[in-house]
């Protein structure tokens, strides 16, 4: 069974429903996202390219930490439109490293491979196109050089606080004493603000939300109505937890593949969560996962901050 199937039929036969935020990106969910980052309401984008702009050369400094050669891997690297101030700094100190973004998206990888060295002159890449931890490993087979990694965009906060422990320490074990992270936590702040953010005047959000209900009925045989669900989403200033929803509008039935789902009156879909940290919690992470702190980069606010933490 196609596994996007299998994993939508699975998820809402759950109590309660669900659905994984990782379906949200076909073609039009990528444009939505985009849409998303341009809000004015939409601030961890901002914050942290105002992070790498503004404390380019401290950044490099502190990942390149005194190594001759090493290999700078990018978890979910994307256009590297943030890294590339990183990337272009590292070839100005005239730092012998190899780029080595690591994406799901076989396209991507291949324009970062065809452009960024266009960009910055004399940048050795070698794009890894597959799934995060398989590609460590073979990242480790390809160079057994120090490694730095990077997991920027707040991208752990994709996951509960356990879930992402797990996470930090599964990558660290694929790395050897010594070698270096850098990952982008989005920290507490006013609730408002943080609340705004996944709840846009403009309804990016909400269509984000509901365009995978729209993929399910395109490629799944599904037919939703997607005028019977509305966005829904919350904060919780004591956990931190920030949490979309689908809601039901009115008591109805769903068919995918032949598969049909009653829905109560007002029952929801459990979509995403996006955790926020302090930065004691980040500190506390990275104890518990096999890492020390090594450097907090902040931007101006403080809303948002890359974290240096080294393998011990």
């Amino acid at each position: 069974m196609d596994q996007f199937l299998k994993e939508v039929l699975d998820d809402l036969s759950r109590t309660p429903k669900t659905l994984n935020s990782k379906y949200f990106y076909d073609e039009k969910g990528d444009k939505l996202f985009q849409e998303i980052m341009g809000c004015p309401e939409y601030y961890p984008t901002n914050c942290e390219m105002e992070i790498f702009m503004e404390h380019t050369k401290d950044l490099a400094l502190t990942l390149k930490n005194g190594f001759n050669t090493f290999d700078l891997i990018e978890l979910g690297a994307g256009d590297a439109t943030k890294s590339s101030f990183l990337l272009k700094e590292l070839m100005d100190m005239k730092v012998d490293f190899t780029y080595m973004p690591i994406d799901i998206s076989s396209s991507m990888i291949s324009h970062l491979e065809e452009t960024l060295p266009q960009k910055i002159e004399g940048l050795k890449v070698q794009g890894l196109n597959g799934e995060y931890f398989e590609m460590l490993e073979k990242a480790n087979t390809i160079s057994d050089r120090k490694k730095v990694v990077l997991m920027l965009g707040g991208n752990i906060g994709n996951e509960t606080p356990e879930n992402a422990t797990a996470f930090c320490r599964k990558i660290r074990s694929s790395l050897q004493q010594g070698d270096l992270v850098m990952i982008g936590f989005d920290l507490k702040k006013n609730p408002h603000v943080i609340l705004a953010a996944y709840n846009d005047a403009s309804g990016f959000t909400r269509d984000f939300n509901l365009n995978l209900l729209h993929r399910i009925n395109a490629e799944l045989n599904g037919n939703f109505d997607t005028r019977q669900f509305e966005h829904y989403a919350s904060y919780d200033p004591a956990n931190g937890a920030c949490k979309s929803y689908l809601i039901s509008r009115v008591s109805q039935d769903v068919t995918i593949s032949g598969q049909t789902f009653h829905f109560e009156e007002n029952e929801f879909i459990y979509m995403e969560i996006s955790q926020k940290y302090s930065v004691r919690e980040t500190e506390e992470m990275a104890g518990v996962s096999g890492f020390k702190t090594v450097k907090h980069f902040y931007d101006h606010k403080r809303w948002f901050v890359d974290t240096v933490w080294a393998c011990v």
